[in-house]
C-alpha cells in the first residue's frame, strides 16, 4: 500500500510539470530564444536520468529526472509558437 501511495504522489508531481513548464515559459520568453541548446539538453538528460532511475530501481531518481525533462520540453515548444504569433502580427 505504501509504494501505491508513494507512485500516485510521484505521479501527481509528474502531472504538476505541465502547468509549471507552461507558466515558465510564458515569464521567460527572452531566455528560451537563445537558450533553446540548453533547454534541449536538459530535456535529454531528464530523460536519460529517467531510464537510469526505472533500471536502477530509485524512485526519486525517475521522478525528478522525468519532472526536469517535463518542464525543460515545455519550453522548446515557444520556438515553433513564437513564430506563429509573428506570423499572426505582420497579417
Amino acid at each position: 500500500m505504501q509504494e501505491i501511495v508513494k507512485l500516485l504522489i510521484g505521479v501527481c508531481v509528474l502531472v504538476l510539470g505541465f502547468p509549471l513548464g507552461d507558466l515558465l515559459r510564458k515569464v521567460t520568453l527572452d531566455e528560451q530564444k537563445s537558450g533553446q541548446f540548453w533547454f534541449a539538453t536538459l530535456t535529454y538528460a531528464g530523460l536519460a536520468g529517467g531510464i537510469i532511475g526505472l533500471i536502477a530501481g530509485s524512485d526519486w531518481v525517475l521522478f525528478i529526472s522525468f519532472f526536469i525533462a517535463i518542464v525543460s520540453s515545455r519550453s522548446l515548444i515557444v520556438k515553433k509558437a513564437v513564430k506563429v504569433q509573428k506570423k499572426r502580427r505582420k497579417k
